[in-house]
């Protein structure tokens, strides 16, 4: 790169990331010279995405020097905690029987074993009972995206990170385009002034259906739920809240703000079970009247672009990764920063260079304000009306929305107390 050039280089950019970010691009080196430590993890939640945290915070250790070993298994279902059992088993990690924990309170079970850190991926809408055991228990956690459902849920999430500052606990979230380079390195640009204020632009979620499980036959309305989890609103807050955080938390990192307001369209084209839309088209507005268009679907057969940013600036624009271009077109463009190592691994070097280093590592209010722009987004494409920052967010504000929890509640499946919603009935705009 030229020295000229106001690009990024690999040192400035790892240097500012890590004063801005909280990210640090961390290896082998991070626990060179100490004795080899061991920590102990426990996994709530035995899914594809929650055995894969495991191999990945194993993973980690390595990098790191550390003998991370999988101690404790928690699930609703007694095959996904035999699944996962086995598959960390070949890392290693032997679970005995005595530390596998199955049921709705299998959670509790687990958080008072012995175990350093708690790894959560659960559905969703379970995240803040299961946060709020874990930090009490006084344990570091990784938690996958997005840690709420509702307002009422995100509310009692940011009252757990401050609790869990106090308790000097490390908790990485699993928004892990932070700790992608690409995405990492273009948010560093912006922050950098390379492209000046941004003016507006759009982000992107688009991609085909997400699988889906018909009821079987003896399955309880809880059980039913569980199993088609990604169907329901009130299990995973709907696709724009489960999967478009992604590029939504990155827009709120690079902004530097929350939006004030969301106007949406939303609706049902394709989609099979549940009681969700499959494509939201919002208008989210930041402080300073900057628009930003956000469109994300989940139907098979469209143009499809996942974790896409497009944003316009008073001297440039970003296009995803691939670096600032200028409107001074004399001007060389400014290339992201490309880098190897998987993101889902390394968050969780983040996680366990702050616990062994001691300097503990908070990202819940950033993912929570991810997660719940995404439901203020969903809420204005739901009912119709102009939805803002305020209503979210306090229990006073006028027509204040702050207070509102989906039904059924985690409390409701934890007491066995579930009717689910009835399949293929979807909120009417105006009406909901």
């Amino acid at each position: 790169m030229e020295s000229k050039a106001k690009t990024v280089s690999r040192r400035r950019f790892l240097r500012g990331a890590a004063a801005i970010g909280g990210l640090a691009i961390l290896g082998a080196s991070t626990a060179r010279g100490q004795a080899r430590k061991v920590l102990k993890a426990g996994l709530i939640g035995c899914g594809g995405r929650g055995t894969g945290a495991a191999h990945n915070c194993i993973q980690a250790g390595k990098s790191l020097g550390v003998d991370v070993r999988i101690t404790a298994l928690a699930d609703v279902f007694p095959d996904r905690v035999q699944r996962t059992r086995g598959s960390v088993k070949k890392a290693g990690s032997e679970v005995p029987d005595s530390q596998c924990f199955v049921g709705f309170d299998a959670y509790k079970k687990l958080v008072a074993t012995d175990v350093d850190i708690v790894l959560m991926a659960t559905t969703p809408c379970f995240r803040p009972p299961q946060f709020e055991a874990a930090v009490r228990a006084g344990k570091h956690v990784f938690m996958e995206k997005p840690v709420a459902v509702d307002p009422a849920g995100c509310a009692r999430m940011y009252e757990l990170g401050e609790l869990a500052t106090q308790k000097k606990l490390s908790v990485m979230p699993g928004t892990c385009l932070r700790h992608h380079t690409g995405y990492a390195g273009s948010r560093q640009q912006i922050a950098d002034g390379l492209i000046g204020r941004v003016l507006g632009g759009t982000i992107y979620y688009c991609t085909g259906r997400l699988g889906f499980t018909r009821r079987q036959k003896g399955w309880s309305d809880r059980d039913y739920m569980i199993r088609n989890w990604k169907s329901f609103c009130e299990t995973s807050g709907d696709h724009i809240v489960e999967q478009h955080i992604h590029t939504i938390d990155m827009l709120l990192w690079i902004m530097g703000a929350a939006p004030t307001v969301a106007v949406a369209n939303g609706g049902r084209a394709r989609r099979q079970t549940g009681n969700m839309f499959d494509n939201f088209s919002i208008d989210y507005e930041f402080p300073g009247h900057v628009h930003i268009h956000s469109i994300s679907r989940q139907i098979n057969g469209c143009w499809s672009w996942g974790n896409g940013l497009a944003l316009a600036g008073e001297k440039g624009w970003l296009h995803g990764t691939g670096g600032v271009r200028l409107w001074d077109e004399t001007k060389p463009p400014m290339p992201a920063l490309a880098w190897n190592r998987s993101m889902y691994v390394q968050e969780h070097i983040v996680l366990l260079d702050s616990i062994l280093n001691e300097k503990a590592y908070n990202g819940t209010k950033g993912v929570t304000d991810g997660t719940l722009a995404a439901v203020m987004g969903r809420m204005a494409a739901y009912t119709g009306q102009r939805i803002t920052w305020e209503q979210l967010t306090d229990p006073k504000a006028k027509n204040s929305l702050a207070t509102f929890q989906c039904k059924p509640s985690p409390a409701d499946f934890e007491a066995g107390d579930v009717k689910a919603p009835p399949d293929d009935v979807v909120p009417v705009p105006g009406r909901a």
